[in-house]
């Protein structure tokens, strides 16, 4: 990260104009986790819990939901980031605000894997599919069925990746999708990140320093995302 200690980082980003209410942990913690900054996750989640964690319950609604946006974000970033990011969570996480293995599951995953028949999720993620994508869902979804593999229509069926015009077709203000991408691109800033001009030579979109490039180098030791 910069040299901003993560604590000023993340008070400024809490108090950003326009953010959804109750997100700023999410979307610095998913931010940080596609970024493979999983140790920076676990003081994401302490800052949360510090700042608005006024009740034991609403401790527990932080920890459920920074997982399960970190289980999610597996869709975008990649599964190994998000198992390095859960872990380095589960670090400083309490007891008493862990979910135990076979036991009660907020999220109902197991139910939906077991119980519900595979056609019933398979419409539901088309029905989120339309959602999101609007007036081009049907091109887009043809696309992607006509792709040379239909395993990529129906992997978009069951994981979806969405955008910007997505979030806005789901009920999202115009201030709370720039307010997020806002505090995106200051977490890859403060991240060692630098964004390429529009005439750039070699290729668009972010660049990572050299520094930071070698510590997310396929070396780094101990981590399961760069096997």
């Amino acid at each position: 990260m910069s040299k901003t200690p993560i604590s000023t980082l993340l008070s400024s980003i809490r108090l950003t104009p326009h953010l959804p209410p109750h997100s700023w942990y999410l979307i610095a913690g998913v931010t940080l986790s596609t970024l493979n900054k999983p140790d920076e996750v676990r003081h994401v989640f302490q800052y949360a819990i510090e700042k608005d964690g006024g009740s034991a319950q609403t401790q527990i609604n932080i920890a459920r939901r920074m997982r399960e946006a970190l289980v999610k974000a597996a869709a975008i970033g990649g599964l190994p980031k998000s198992i390095n990011a859960l872990f380095a969570l589960k670090k400083v996480t309490p007891h008493a605000l862990l979910d135990e293995p076979f036991g009660y599951s907020p999220t109902g995953r197991s139910v939906e894997l077991y119980d519900i028949p595979s056609s019933k999720t398979m419409q539901r993620g088309q029905a989120f599919f339309d959602q999101i994508y609007g007036k081009v869902s049907k091109r887009v979804m043809g696309q992607m069925d006509h792709s040379g593999t239909e395993d990529l229509g129906i992997t978009a069926r069951l994981i979806l990746k969405g955008h910007l015009k997505g979030a806005l077709n789901n009920g999202a203000s115009v201030e709370e999708v720039r307010a997020v991408r806002n505090v995106i691109v200051r977490l890859c800033e403060a991240s060692g990140m630098a964004r390429l001009g529009e005439d750039a030579s070699n290729g668009w979109g972010w660049l990572w320093s050299e520094r930071d490039r070698a510590e997310s180098a396929f070396t780094r030791r101990g981590e399961i995302a760069n096997l």
